[in-house]
């Protein structure tokens, strides 16, 4: 089941939220930086890396003191690379990749690529409500993906993409 949340994503109960990030799990945006401060010092010092990960990747770690036990951390950007559908695609395909291996059943994800100078909202939406719903089709976990929004109207733009998948 898919499902939209106007919510905090840092303090969403969920077995695992979702991160996107830079190929050295740098955040994209506040919001997600304040995923760091909210999930401490041990979580902090899960995400140094030896060497940048690959666009489309995703790697797992404890959530700290977030709500979530886990976060799945999406690498959407690289230093040479920017946000693209392909790469924000193959980062969702990756986290639910992840979450089966896990045995995740609830995962909490914010629009995954949208912002300023990404993606579209509307663009964000259709990828991560297409290939979420085509990935739970061919697995058992996750059970539910919960896309956590901030505004109302952005549950709705969501929401209609759902509701559009859901008529194919």
């Amino acid at each position: 089941m898919i499902r939209v949340a106007v919510d905090d994503l840092a303090f969403v109960e969920a077995d695992a939220l979702v991160r996107p990030t830079t190929a050295s799990l740098e955040p994209l945006s506040p919001a997600l930086r304040r995923l760091e401060q909210i999930g401490g010092p041990a979580f902090v010092q899960q995400l140094a890396m030896p060497m940048p990960l690959a666009v489309g990747a995703a790697v797992v770690t404890a959530g700290g003191d977030l709500a979530a036990e886990f976060v799945i951390h999406a690498v959407i950007a690289s230093e040479v690379d920017p946000v693209t559908p392909s790469g924000v695609r193959r980062a969702i395909t990756s986290v639910m990749q992840r979450a089966a291996d896990w045995e995740l059943g609830r995962v909490a994800t914010p629009l995954i690529g949208a912002g300023p100078g990404n993606l579209t909202l509307e663009d964000a939406a259709r990828i991560l409500v297409d290939t979420v719903a085509t990935d739970m089709r061919a697995t058992t976990y996750p059970k539910e993906v919960c896309i956590v929004v901030e505004t109302e109207e952005d549950r709705e733009i969501v929401e209609a993409f759902i509701r559009g998948r859901t008529r194919l």
